[in-house]
């Protein structure tokens, strides 16, 4: 993963995406091979590696007995960290968490915990930012909030790797996107070629009057009624295809070019041998 990039780690469940980030954090001991994070080994300059990543994990942990803003000191100082202070407000603004500096962990709900989560991840500034199902369960407006905020860090330089079953979020926000099968990467490229890959180009016409001409019945995917999807090879195609429309006598009502999308591509992928 290049330095400053937005990485989206993708697989289905057991593919070995937390058994990966946990051996990143420390938590998990490799059995072979290596890690290393910003030039420094997960195992061997573990102190050093652990200061430059900050991971947001999948479960919501928290110590019931503390408030927000004390949970954010002590975090701080697992990293020797003393007079964070300015820093932790500022976290707690851009987390729209400011009114709930004072509450304790166990009055917040889910997503005010999930909100936390990310705070504790960035209290030390770490330059890597693991987000391990960031916005699973949570509601629109923290999803919303929490991804202004890491494009913002991101925009400053920070390396951000992504895991998310929410394929939308990867293709939106994520540069490169690794996929993970059995705990081996089976694709590994550019979300823009992965989608010129895998993903087919689709048009979608409704037809007022006519049928749709013989010479198309090749291309049709899906049928419903009046209702046609025809697979492209090339959005060019889309100018031919009304051309032989409109000779048979038939009227298009609906039209929709159907983009390509990272959900199909990834569904192909983990189906190939």
């Amino acid at each position: 993963m290049e330095q400053g990039e937005f990485f989206g780690l993708l697989g289905p469940n057991g593919a070995g995406k937390t058994t990966l980030i946990s051996i990143l954090a420390g938590l998990v001991r490799p059995t072979s091979g290596s890690a290393s994070i910003m030039g420094h080994d997960v195992v061997t300059d573990y102190r050093k590696a652990r200061l430059a990543l900050g991971v947001v994990p999948q479960e919501i942990v928290f110590d019931p007995f503390f408030s927000v803003r004390e949970t954010l000191r002590i975090q701080s100082g697992y990293f020797g960290l003393r007079n964070n202070d300015a820093w932790v407000d500022e976290l707690l603004e851009k987390l729209n968490l400011t009114d709930k500096a004072n509450s304790n962990m166990r009055q917040l709900s889910g997503g005010m915990k999930r909100r936390v989560l990310v705070a504790q991840a960035l209290v030390h500034r770490p330059p890597v930012i693991v987000l391990d199902e960031p916005t699973a369960g949570v509601d629109v407006e923290l999803r919303q909030t929490l991804w202004q905020f890491i494009r913002e860090l991101n925009s400053q330089g920070h390396t951000i790797v992504l895991t998310t079953h929410y394929l939308e979020e990867a293709e939106t926000l994520c540069s490169r996107i690794a996929m993970l099968k059995n705990g081996q990467i089976v694709a590994l490229d550019s979300t823009k070629n992965l989608l010129a890959s895998f993903s087919d180009k689709y048009l979608q016409l409704t037809l007022a009057g006519g049928q749709l001409p013989s010479r198309l019945a090749k291309q049709v995917v899906a049928n419903k009624g009046d209702h046609y999807t025809l697979a492209l090879t090339d959005y060019s195609e889309v100018e031919s295809v009304l051309a032989i429309v409109r000779e048979s006598g038939a009227r298009v009502q609906e039209m929709e070019i159907v983009q390509p999308d990272l959900e199909e591509a990834f569904v192909k992928i983990m189906r190939r041998q």
